[in-house]
């Protein structure tokens, strides 16, 4: 099967999954559950287990490959496909009913050098009626509901050069020290921009560098929990002809922390400074 008509498969899964995601999320909940004063609602929220296992039971009928990214064993070989799936992607969002949250999947291979690379992703927002679908050399989609029915669109991202006048998503780790990191940037870059959003999740954010809402997005500290999230929209990122680098210009690890930035490909050169500076600034808070 090509990779594409995998994609494909797999959105309709995760659209599956989304309709009883999107039907629990309405129910009334009881938020004392959650952990609040951690700042991580990410605990205590079962659907993410439910819903990681839904989406690999169906896809082991589709193709199982080599299991579950979370379980790969330290034994490798070139060729080797793993499923690696995501609950809830915006879990504050999704516990305080907004519609920005999505349900993600990306499958991994490895190369001949034992690299890793997802080469299938799939950002579903089920509240939102989008899905964005992309496979290795085969580009990216949008797809959505109208009036008139779904609707596919392949996705460009913008051509703005400038942070003059751009719009720039940024994302804010619930750690304080990491969040205030993302602060200290958005009031270097302030006054340049039309406009800055927070609003998330990161692979949706990804998603709006993809297809021209955002001309770029940033976010410091994503963690190996982000993978699942992150592989997903970088596959449809780049899809998309956009790029993808941490803060130096270097590649994305999946195995350790990111200071991740997505862009147009056209606007890096003048949104790069600030994040270097910034990293740096941070390097010598640190050793102080």
């Amino acid at each position: 099967m090509e990779l594409r008509d995998l994609a494909m498969q797999v959105a309709r899964i995760a659209q599956d999954a989304g309709k009883h995601a999107l039907s629990n999320q309405v129910t009334p909940k009881n938020l004392t559950e959650l952990s609040t004063t951690a700042r991580d609602y990410s605990r205590g929220l079962e659907l993410d287990g439910r819903l990681t296992q839904f989406i690999y039971n169906r896809l082991t009928y589709v193709n199982p490959f080599n299991g579950h990214w979370d379980e790969r064993s330290d034994e490798w070989h070139p060729g080797d496909r793993y499923w690696c799936i995501g609950g809830i992607d915006g879990v504050i969002n999704y516990t305080r009913n907004m519609a920005e949250w999505a349900v993600t999947v990306s499958l991994f291979e490895f190369n001949e050098f034992g690299s890793a690379q997802p080469i299938i992703g799939i950002v579903h927002a089920p509240a939102l009626q989008l899905t964005y679908i992309a496979a290795r050399r085969s580009g990216a989609i949008r797809m959505r509901a109208t009036p008139l029915g779904e609707k596919r669109e392949k996705i460009i991202p913008s051509t703005t050069k400038s942070l003059d006048g751009s719009v720039i998503g940024f994302g804010m780790p619930f750690k304080s020290v990491e969040s205030r990191h993302a602060l200290e940037i958005v009031a270097r870059i302030a006054g340049r921009p039309a406009d800055m959003k927070r609003i998330g999740p990161a692979s949706l954010d990804l998603c709006k560098v993809a297809d021209g809402t955002y001309d770029a997005y940033f976010e410091p500290h994503l963690h190996e929990r982000d993978v699942p999230a992150l592989s997903a929209g970088a596959v449809v990122l780049w899809e998309a002809q956009g790029q993808l680098s941490d803060w130096h210009g270097d590649l994305i690890h999946w195995r350790s922390e990111n200071d991740l930035v997505a862009t147009n490909g056209l606007i890096l050169d003048d949104l790069k400074p600030y994040l270097v500076e910034s990293w740096e600034h941070g390097n010598d808070e640190a050793h102080d």
